[in-house]
């Protein structure tokens, strides 16, 4: 996906299409590893069609969010005192930024659910409001640090964001619903 394209109204596909490519094999276990650690779950409330069409929506929110990041990369530099790259014409690719907003909905959905985590060689559950917003507090240092080594750190941030604001809106129903269900089913 190629802001500058995108902005032209050219290669809109491309909007659907990034989210399937990756830079290389590293790049797609990463994103697989989180769309596999927390994807279930969002599905799971969401329902596999509803997720499908949140997974869609997080992706393209993020890509408008790195749109934005670059056509305001003078505003943001100057706020963040960090130089950012203004180039409309470089490519992103990538599922990280629709997997974001699969981690933003899984905080809200189950903000105690325990998160097994790599602290310091050691293994540790660790509740997923603390993981994942140690991870999305670690996307804006990234931003600020300018360590973004060619990462679209805003497409993670907007996609995170999207994703919670879809959990609140609509996932909280759907899983309090899903819960009276399975509550009935049981006899409770």
């Amino acid at each position: 996906m190629v802001p500058g394209e995108i902005l032209s109204g050219r290669q809109l596909y491309t909007l659907f299409t990034s989210m399937f490519m990756h830079a290389d094999p590293l790049h797609l276990l990463g994103n697989m590893l989180f769309l596999y650690v927390f994807g279930d779950n969002v599905e799971d409330v969401f329902g596999h069609v509803g997720y499908i069409l949140f997974y869609f929506v997080s992706g393209l929110a993020a890509s408008f969010a790195h749109i934005l990041s670059v056509l305001y990369a003078p505003v943001l530099s100057s706020l963040i005192g960090v130089p950012m790259s203004a180039d409309l014409m470089i490519g992103v690719v990538g599922a990280s930024g629709a997997i974001s907003g699969v981690l933003g909905a899984y905080l809200v959905l189950f903000p105690n659910a325990k998160v097994i985590a790599l602290v310091f060689y050691l293994i540790l559950p660790i509740p997923a409001v603390i993981f994942l917003g140690a991870w999305f507090v670690l996307q804006w240092l990234l931003v600020v640090l300018d360590m973004s080594g060619g990462v679209a750190y805003f497409a993670h941030i907007g996609g995170f964001i999207v994703g919670m604001v879809l959990a609140l809106v609509i996932g909280l129903r759907l899983k309090k619903a899903r819960e009276a269900r399975l509550r009935v089913q049981r006899g409770y």
